[in-house]
C-alpha cells in the first residue's frame, strides 16, 4: 500500500461531500497537472491518502481509500487527462493544519511543505503516521 495526499477546495469538493459518496466513491476529476496525473497512474486499489482542504482552512481532515485505479476523466474534453476514483474512511481525529506540518521537524521533507501547488502527491509512511500522530487518530499503517 502507498499513500498520497488529494487537495480540494472545499467550496468546490469538501470533506463532507466526499463522505456523502459512501462506498461507491467518487471521480477525483479535475486535475491538469501531469505531474499529479502520472501520480495517479501509480495508485493501486487499496491505497490510503489524507484528504487535504486546501485554500479555506489548509489542513488534513480526514482519509480516503482508492477505489478504482486510473481510467479517463469523465469531465475532461482531452482523453490526455486521467483520474482516480476515491472514497472516505474516517475523518481524522482533528484537522491538522498546514503551519503545524511545516513547524514539524519529521515533515521537512514533505512534498505539501517543498512543492504546496500540486493537487495530489505522494506520502512517505513516515509522514502518514507522524500526521496521524498529530491529528490523535490510530492508523493501520
Amino acid at each position: 500500500m502507498r499513500y498520497w495526499l488529494f487537495k480540494s477546495e472545499p467550496n468546490v469538493w469538501s470533506w463532507d461531500q466526499q463522505v456523502a459518496k459512501g462506498e461507491t466513491g467518487e471521480e477525483w476529476d479535475g486535475i491538469r497537472n501531469y505531474q499529479a496525473r502520472n501520480f495517479m497512474r501509480e495508485m493501486e486499489i487499496g491505497d490510503r491518502g489524507f484528504f487535504y482542504h486546501s485554500n479555506i482552512g489548509k489542513a488534513a481532515v480526514g482519509v480516503v481509500e482508492v477505489c478504482a485505479t486510473v481510467h479517463p476523466d469523465s469531465k475532461a474534453d482531452d482523453p490526455r487527462w486521467e483520474c482516480v476514483d476515491i472514497r472516505a474512511l474516517y475523518k481524522l481525529g482533528r484537522e491538522v493544519s498546514l503551519d503545524e506540518i511545516k513547524t514539524e521537524p519529521r515533515l521537512a521533507q514533505m512534498v505539501l511543505v517543498n512543492n504546496s501547488r500540486l493537487s495530489v502527491q505522494p506520502v512517505t509512511e513516515d509522514e502518514w503516521r507522524v500526521i496521524h500522530e498529530l491529528a490523535g487518530s490510530l492508523t493501520d499503517a
